[in-house]
């Protein structure tokens, strides 16, 4: 990792999107992270507040685009912010998914879809056909739909609510063994809860397709110094986020079972 990535730069918010009552998208720029490839994160300083890492959901022209969901303190905090505040940003950490031609199929949940999205405008060009599943508790937290159906055609996203609110009422999780079974997939994507993405791993172990998974966990340091982040024998900071098929295998006893807790102690997902 350059040494320049893991500097603090200062920038303005040039915008700020309402995605969904708990979402906001916010935009700034950094040239740096404006250079990050989909799965990379970035930790946002807020002076005064805190530092979190986000997943990075898109990047032109030195322009950077986080999506950043209201749930702790941090992210509260965040979301009173205005256009013109001034925050940190180090970064881009972390690896990112590996590009495949022919067909992907993409998972998303929650705030997980945002590096998905990411994903699949830059694979939008170079794949023969992209699925996408999204699924969301209710309606109204069903991100990036029109986008998402732009790139993969209405035709091949399939949406899930447990409310019942829209698409299928279900686990984002449920349609996928007729999807698994049905199609076949050169390549799987996920990113969201850790026990959604648990779920998706048994179940394209268990058919033996190829799976990338980012994971999500408390983040501190970035860099692979604190160890909060740590699952099994790897680093999610540093040796992920995004991790295989084979590396998840590994650790698949304590993936979404367990994690590291802020006081340093393992605690139930």
């Amino acid at each position: 990792m350059p040494i320049a990535n893991n500097t603090m730069r200062t920038t303005q918010i040039l915008e700020i999107r309402n995605e969904s009552p708990t979402v906001k998208t916010f935009v700034f720029t950094d040239r740096l992270c404006s250079k990050a490839k989909p799965g990379q994160f970035l930790m946002l300083w807020i002076p005064g507040i805190d530092e979190i890492p986000l997943s990075i959901m898109d990047t032109s022209n030195g322009i950077v685009s986080v999506s950043v969901k209201a749930v702790g303190d941090a992210t509260r905090y965040m979301h009173t912010m205005q256009t013109g505040a001034i925050i940190g940003i180090r970064g881009p950490f972390g690896n990112s998914f590996t590009e495949t031609r022919g067909r992907a199929l993409l998972v998303g949940g929650g705030t997980g879809t945002a590096p998905l999205l990411f994903l699949a405008k830059q694979l939008s060009t170079k794949t023969d056909r992209l699925t996408f599943v999204e699924g969301a508790k209710t309606k109204e937290e069903l991100l990036f739909l029109k986008q998402i159906g732009k790139i993969c055609e209405y035709k091949n996203t399939i949406t899930t609510t447990e409310d019942g609110t829209a698409g299928l009422q279900c686990l984002v999780t449920k349609p996928l063994s007729d999807v698994l079974d049905r199609e076949h997939f050169d390549m799987i994507y996920t990113c969201g809860p850790e026990v959604m993405v648990k779920k998706i791993f048994e179940m394209t172990d268990k058919r033996k397709l190829p799976i990338e998974a980012s994971l999500e966990r408390l983040m501190r340091c970035g860099i692979g110094l604190c160890g909060s982040c740590v699952i099994g024998k790897y680093r999610v900071c540093r040796d992920g986020p995004v991790f295989t098929g084979a590396q998840l295998r590994e650790i698949k006893n304590e993936l979404g079972t367990s994690k590291i807790g802020i006081d340093g102690s393992k605690v139930p997902i």
